[in-house]
C-alpha cells in the first residue's frame, strides 16, 4: 500500500489513476483531477479535496472522515460503504452518487446537490443538509435522526421507512415525496410542503406541522398523536384511519367534516367549534378513549 500521507498533490492530474488502498491521510488534493480514479478503500481522512474533480471515481469503502470536500465534484461517484463522518461537503456536487450504507454521521452537506443520489440505508444522523438538493434521491431506510434539513428540496424523494425522528425540516419541500412507514416522531415540520406526499402508515407522533402544506397528501393509517397541525393546509388530505389522539387541528385550512369522520380517533383532539359540536353528535364513538 503506497504511503502518500500529507503529500502535496494540489492541482495534480490523476485521472483514471489506480490508488486503491493508498494512504492519503491529510494529503493536499485541492483542485486535483481524480476523475474515474480507483480510490477503493483508500485512506483520505482529513485530506484537502476542495474543488477536486472526483466525478465517476471509485471510493467504495474509502475513509473520508473529516475530509474537506467543499465544492468538490462527486457526480456519479461510487461511495458505497464509505466513511464520511464529520466530512465537509458544503455545496458539493453529488448528483446520482452511489452512497448506499455510507456513514455520513454529522457530515456538513449544506447546499450540496444530491439529486437522484442513492442513499439507501445511509447513516445521516445529525448531518447538516440545510438547503440541500435531494430531488428524486433514494433515502429508503436512511438514518436521519436529528438531521438538519431546513429548506431542503426533497420533491419526489424516496423516504420509505426512513428514520427522521427529531429532524429539522422547517420549510422543506417534500412535494410528492414517498414517506410510507417513515418515522417522523417529534420532527420540526413548520411550514413544510407535503403536497401530494405519500405518508401512509407514517409515524408523526408529536411532530410540529404548524402551517404545513398537506394538500392531497395521503395520511391513511398514519399516527398523528399529539401532533401540532395548527393552521395547516389540509385540502383533500386523506386522513382515513389516522390516529389524531390529542392532536391540535385548531385553525386548520380546508379541513372538512367528511375528512374528520373517517379518522381512527378524535380523543382529546383540539378542534374548532364548527367541527367539534356536530362530530360529537353524529360520531360520538370517535371521542371515546381508544382501546390500548
Amino acid at each position: 500500500m503506497a504511503n502518500l500521507q500529507l503529500a502535496n498533490l494540489q492541482g495534480a492530474n490523476l485521472q483514471g489513476a489506480n490508488l486503491q488502498g493508498t494512504d492519503l491521510y491529510g494529503a493536499n488534493l485541492q483542485g486535483a483531477n481524480l476523475q474515474e480514479a480507483n480510490l477503493y478503500g483508500a485512506d483520505l481522512q482529513e485530506a484537502k479535496l476542495e474543488g477536486a474533480n472526483l466525478q465517476g471515481a471509485k471510493l467504495g469503502g474509502a475513509k473520508l472522515e473529516r475530509a474537506y470536500l467543499i465544492e468538490a465534484n462527486l457526480e456519479g461517484t461510487n461511495l458505497q460503504g464509505a466513511k464520511l463522518g464529520g466530512a465537509k461537503l458544503e455545496r458539493a456536487k453529488l448528483e446520482r452518487a452511489y452512497l448506499i450504507e455510507a456513514n455520513l454521521q454529522g457530515t456538513d452537506l449544506y447546499g450540496a446537490n444530491l439529486q437522484g443520489a442513492n442513499l439507501q440505508e445511509a447513516n445521516l444522523y445529525g448531518a447538516d443538509l440545510q438547503e440541500a438538493k435531494l430531488e428524486g434521491a433514494n433515502l429508503q431506510g436512511a438514518k436521519l435522526e436529528r438531521a438538519k434539513l431546513e429548506r431542503a428540496k426533497l420533491e419526489r424523494a424516496y423516504l420509505i421507512e426512513a428514520n427522521l425522528e427529531g429532524a429539522y425540516l422547517i420549510e422543506a419541500n417534500l412535494q410528492e415525496a414517498n414517506l410510507q412507514g417513515a418515522n417522523l416522531k417529534w420532527t420540526f415540520l413548520i411550514g413544510a410542503n407535503f403536497k401530494e406526499a405519500k405518508l401512509e402508515g407514517a409515524n408523526l407522533e408529536g411532530a410540529n406541522l404548524k402551517e404545513a402544506e398537506l394538500g392531497r397528501a395521503n395520511l391513511q393509517g398514519a399516527s398523528l398523536e399529539r401532533t401540532n397541525l395548527k393552521n395547516a393546509h389540509l385540502e383533500g388530505t386523506n386522513l382515513e384511519g389516522a390516529n389524531l389522539e390529542r392532536a391540535d387541528l385548531q385553525g386548520a385550512h380546508h379541513l372538512s367534516f367528511d375528512q374528520l369522520s373517517k379518522v381512527k380517533t378524535l380523543y382529546d383532539t383540539k378542534l374548532d367549534e364548527e367541527f367539534l359540536v356536530p362530530l360529537k353528535k353524529k360520531y360520538p364513538a370517535l371521542f371515546e378513549k381508544p382501546n390500548e
